[in-house]
């Protein structure tokens, strides 16, 4: 059997976002459809509907935008049957070009965030692992060879072997599909750096080097992975990470922060404690 790490990015376009995150979940195969039924499960018992019939995702923006608590707390906590019924309302109110009540509002407000939490409990019950690699906003420099793979991903890969070798699993890498140049970009690094280093040579022991990139509005896995960027982009800090997070968020980061992984590593024979999630202040160093 195998893992999948499912993977996204928030932040990349450097205009809203504290940090540039990579990341996402690892489930392992046996896993991955009992999560993705008991996530759909969730959806539909708290919308009465999937969001993709409405043009809509399981992603964090989505789910966790400021509105959503706002909307949240401007009426009292209803049961699952009222909050239901009036989230749908919502949703095709919504489609037909119609202004929601306010009811209707609170309720849909209240459903993103039960979901969310929702989500993040179900990976925990699934012994999902969580990893994650945080930048500051820096321009990539012109000087810079294009097939460099940058430092924070690469150590995002290496996280990833180090999990898979203590599980003696091979584990395969699930992407978002995006612009389509872009993702050649990152295919063309990531086989220089399987190829021609010989740390990546070494990585393809337990990662498969060649990722699968998806459709996010068609694959539920890489929504839960942007969910789980957003919440850390904005409610997980480490000492030197400066940039203000979002008080409300905070709560949801501290549930993925339970499903990180940690572990142990081993380099020229030496063992060394590591973390699924980290930042890199310096991505684009050789140091």
């Amino acid at each position: 059997m195998s893992w999948l790490l499912f993977l996204d990015e928030s932040g990349h376009d450097r205009r809203t976002m504290p940090y540039e995150v990579h990341g996402g979940f690892a489930i392992h195969a046996s896993k991955l459809w009992p999560f993705i039924s008991a996530v759909k499960t969730l959806e539909q018992c708290t919308f009465g509907a999937h969001l993709h019939q409405f043009g809509s995702e399981l992603k964090g923006s989505r789910l966790l935008d400021k509105d959503r608590f706002e909307w949240e707390r401007q009426g009292p906590r209803m049961d699952d049957a009222s909050r239901r019924k009036h989230a749908l309302n919502f949703l095709n109110n919504g489609k037909q070009g119609r202004t929601p009540r306010r009811d209707e509002f609170t309720a849909y407000g209240q459903a993103c965030i039960h979901v969310a939490e929702g989500v993040i409990q179900l990976l925990a019950s699934h012994d999902a692992k969580v990893f994650a690699a945080a930048i500051p906003h820096l321009p990539r420099p012109k000087t810079m060879l294009e097939d460099f793979l940058r430092k924070d991903l690469v150590f995002l890969l290496e996280r990833y072997f180090y999990f898979l070798e203590s599980w003696r699993e091979m584990g395969l890498l699930v992407m978002d599909g995006s612009e389509k140049q872009a993702d050649r970009k990152l295919v063309r690094r990531m086989e220089s750096y399987f190829t021609r280093t010989t740390h990546g040579r070494q990585r393809t022991q337990w990662i498969v080097p060649v990722p699968m990139f998806v459709e996010s509005d068609m694959a539920y896995g890489v929504q839960v992975a942007d969910l789980c960027i957003y919440c850390l982009n904005w409610g997980w800090r480490l000492p030197e990470m400066t940039q203000p997070v979002r008080p409300e968020i905070e709560l949801f980061a501290w549930l993925i922060k339970n499903i990180i992984w940690h572990g142990e590593g081993c380099r020229e024979g030496k063992v060394f404690k590591t973390h699924g999630a980290f930042y890199v202040s310096d991505p684009y160093e050789a140091r």
